[in-house]
Protein backbone atom coordinates (compact mmCIF):
# COMPACT_ATOMS: atom_id res chain seq x y z
CA UNK A 1 0.00 0.00 0.00
CA UNK A 2 1.39 3.37 -1.03
CA UNK A 3 0.77 6.18 1.40
CA UNK A 4 1.19 9.92 0.93
CA UNK A 5 1.48 11.36 4.44
CA UNK A 6 2.54 14.78 3.10
CA UNK A 7 -0.67 15.09 1.10
CA UNK A 8 1.44 15.36 -2.05
CA UNK A 9 1.79 12.76 -4.78
CA UNK A 10 4.75 12.88 -7.16
CA UNK A 11 4.54 11.57 -10.71
CA UNK A 12 6.23 8.22 -10.04
CA UNK A 13 3.86 7.46 -7.16
CA UNK A 14 0.89 8.52 -9.28
CA UNK A 15 2.01 6.20 -12.11
CA UNK A 16 2.48 3.34 -9.67
CA UNK A 17 -0.99 3.79 -8.19
CA UNK A 18 -2.67 4.29 -11.58
CA UNK A 19 -1.03 1.27 -13.20
CA UNK A 20 -2.67 -0.98 -10.61
CA UNK A 21 -6.04 -0.18 -12.22
CA UNK A 22 -4.86 -1.32 -15.67
CA UNK A 23 -2.72 -4.43 -15.12
CA UNK A 24 -3.47 -5.70 -18.64
CA UNK A 25 -1.62 -2.85 -20.33
CA UNK A 26 1.01 -0.16 -19.83
CA UNK A 27 -0.58 2.84 -18.13
CA UNK A 28 2.70 4.76 -17.67
CA UNK A 29 2.33 7.26 -20.50
CA UNK A 30 -1.37 7.96 -19.96
CA UNK A 31 -0.70 8.39 -16.23
CA UNK A 32 1.98 10.94 -17.16
CA UNK A 33 -0.52 12.97 -19.21
CA UNK A 34 -3.18 12.63 -16.51
CA UNK A 35 -0.70 13.69 -13.83
CA UNK A 36 0.12 16.83 -15.83
CA UNK A 37 -3.58 17.64 -16.14
CA UNK A 38 -3.99 17.43 -12.34
CA UNK A 39 -0.69 19.24 -11.57
CA UNK A 40 -2.16 22.68 -12.21
CA UNK A 41 0.74 24.72 -10.84
CA UNK A 42 3.38 22.59 -12.63
CA UNK A 43 5.47 21.95 -9.52
CA UNK A 44 5.88 18.20 -10.07
CA UNK A 45 3.42 17.07 -7.45
CA UNK A 46 -0.33 16.89 -7.02
CA UNK A 47 -1.82 18.25 -3.83
CA UNK A 48 -4.79 16.36 -2.45
CA UNK A 49 -6.91 19.47 -3.02
CA UNK A 50 -5.91 19.64 -6.71
CA UNK A 51 -6.88 16.01 -7.16
CA UNK A 52 -10.24 16.48 -5.45
CA UNK A 53 -10.98 19.64 -7.47
CA UNK A 54 -10.17 17.80 -10.70
CA UNK A 55 -12.32 14.82 -9.77
CA UNK A 56 -15.13 17.15 -8.74
CA UNK A 57 -15.09 18.79 -12.18
CA UNK A 58 -15.08 15.42 -13.92
CA UNK A 59 -17.84 13.93 -11.80
CA UNK A 60 -20.05 16.89 -10.96
CA UNK A 61 -18.99 19.72 -13.27
CA UNK A 62 -21.04 21.18 -16.08
CA UNK A 63 -20.54 19.83 -19.58
CA UNK A 64 -18.44 22.89 -20.43
CA UNK A 65 -16.25 22.40 -17.34
CA UNK A 66 -15.71 18.74 -18.22
CA UNK A 67 -14.84 19.64 -21.80
CA UNK A 68 -12.37 22.29 -20.63
CA UNK A 69 -10.72 19.70 -18.38
CA UNK A 70 -10.53 17.20 -21.27
CA UNK A 71 -9.06 19.86 -23.57
CA UNK A 72 -6.42 20.63 -20.94
CA UNK A 73 -5.50 16.93 -20.88
CA UNK A 74 -5.14 16.81 -24.69
CA UNK A 75 -3.20 20.11 -24.82
CA UNK A 76 0.05 18.52 -23.68
CA UNK A 77 2.27 21.59 -24.01
CA UNK A 78 -0.44 23.91 -22.61
CA UNK A 79 -0.28 26.40 -25.51
CA UNK A 80 -4.07 26.55 -25.91
CA UNK A 81 -4.10 24.37 -29.04
CA UNK A 82 -4.38 20.63 -29.63
CA UNK A 83 -2.27 19.33 -32.50
CA UNK A 84 -2.54 15.97 -34.27
CA UNK A 85 0.73 14.98 -32.61
CA UNK A 86 -0.63 15.73 -29.14
CA UNK A 87 -3.88 13.90 -29.84
CA UNK A 88 -1.99 10.91 -31.26
CA UNK A 89 0.21 10.76 -28.16
CA UNK A 90 -2.87 10.71 -25.90
CA UNK A 91 -4.74 8.15 -28.03
CA UNK A 92 -1.70 5.87 -28.28
CA UNK A 93 -1.27 6.03 -24.50
CA UNK A 94 -4.93 5.06 -23.99
CA UNK A 95 -4.58 2.10 -26.37
CA UNK A 96 -1.37 1.04 -24.58
CA UNK A 97 -3.11 1.30 -21.22
CA UNK A 98 -6.10 -0.75 -22.32
CA UNK A 99 -3.74 -3.52 -23.43
CA UNK A 100 -3.20 -5.47 -26.60
CA UNK A 101 -5.39 -8.35 -25.47
CA UNK A 102 -8.62 -6.51 -24.92
CA UNK A 103 -11.79 -7.49 -26.74
CA UNK A 104 -12.46 -6.32 -29.33
CA UNK A 105 -8.78 -6.45 -30.17
CA UNK A 106 -6.96 -3.18 -30.72
CA UNK A 107 -5.35 -2.73 -34.12
CA UNK A 108 -2.09 -0.83 -34.39
CA UNK A 109 -3.52 1.86 -36.70
CA UNK A 110 -6.54 2.53 -34.49
CA UNK A 111 -5.04 5.51 -32.59
CA UNK A 112 -4.13 7.20 -35.89
CA UNK A 113 -7.62 6.55 -37.31
CA UNK A 114 -9.15 7.95 -34.13
CA UNK A 115 -7.08 11.14 -34.43
CA UNK A 116 -8.01 11.60 -38.11
CA UNK A 117 -11.71 11.33 -37.28
CA UNK A 118 -11.27 13.68 -34.33
CA UNK A 119 -9.67 16.36 -36.52
CA UNK A 120 -12.23 15.94 -39.31
CA UNK A 121 -14.92 16.84 -36.76
CA UNK A 122 -13.07 19.34 -34.58
CA UNK A 123 -10.80 21.37 -36.83
CA UNK A 124 -13.58 23.60 -38.15
CA UNK A 125 -11.36 26.06 -40.02
CA UNK A 126 -8.94 23.36 -41.25
CA UNK A 127 -5.83 25.08 -39.90
CA UNK A 128 -4.35 21.86 -38.48
CA UNK A 129 -5.00 22.66 -34.81
CA UNK A 130 -8.03 22.56 -32.53
CA UNK A 131 -8.79 25.51 -30.26
CA UNK A 132 -10.75 25.32 -27.02
CA UNK A 133 -13.67 27.06 -28.74
CA UNK A 134 -13.70 24.60 -31.66
CA UNK A 135 -13.46 21.72 -29.20
CA UNK A 136 -16.31 22.83 -26.93
CA UNK A 137 -18.60 23.94 -29.76
CA UNK A 138 -18.15 20.71 -31.75
CA UNK A 139 -18.50 18.45 -28.71
CA UNK A 140 -21.70 20.09 -27.56
CA UNK A 141 -23.29 19.65 -31.00
CA UNK A 142 -22.18 16.03 -31.51
CA UNK A 143 -24.23 13.27 -29.86
CA UNK A 144 -21.51 10.64 -30.38
CA UNK A 145 -18.88 12.79 -28.69
CA UNK A 146 -21.20 13.60 -25.81
CA UNK A 147 -21.85 9.87 -25.38
CA UNK A 148 -18.12 9.18 -25.46
CA UNK A 149 -17.66 11.60 -22.54
CA UNK A 150 -18.92 8.70 -20.45
CA UNK A 151 -16.07 6.55 -21.83
CA UNK A 152 -13.58 9.30 -20.97
CA UNK A 153 -14.85 9.39 -17.39
CA UNK A 154 -14.29 5.63 -17.12
CA UNK A 155 -10.54 5.95 -17.70
CA UNK A 156 -10.01 8.66 -15.09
Amino acid sequence: MIECPSGLVDEETFKSIYSQFFPQGDATTYAHFLFNAFDMDRNGSIRFEDFVIGLSVLLRGSVTEKLRWAFNLYDINKDGLVTKEEMLAIMTSIYDMMGRYTLPSVREESPFEHVEKFFQKMDRNRDGVVTIDEFIETCQKDEDIMASMQLFENVI
